[in-house]
């Protein structure tokens, strides 16, 4: 049983560090982009609007991994809080 639990979490961890080089090679792939449509648009407002864009993304990157690296609460926990709220709501 250790063996297959320590299996399972270098299983886990091998996928959370493909996932994390995978948004480190995006990100990084992003910002030359940004870098290179900087160079290419040259107007006046075009280094705010590549500033905006970047700020957005990163604000929409933090969102995601907020709402897909939160752990959700255990199922037993939801099961014990569930019955001793219906303990209380009887008197019991």
């Amino acid at each position: 049983m250790t063996r297959q639990a320590g299996r399972r979490d270098g299983l886990d961890e091998q996928a959370v560090l493909l996932v994390a080089g995978l948004a480190d090679l995006a990100v990084s792939t992003l910002g030359s982009a940004v870098g290179t449509l900087r160079g290419l648009l040259r107007r006046s407002d075009s280094a705010e609007l590549a500033a905006q864009a970047e700020n957005e993304l990163t604000a929409r990157g933090r969102l995601a991994l907020d709402r897909y690296a939160a752990v959700p609460p255990a199922h037993l926990e939801i099961l014990a809080r569930h019955a001793q709220s219906r303990k209380a709501a009887d008197g019991i």
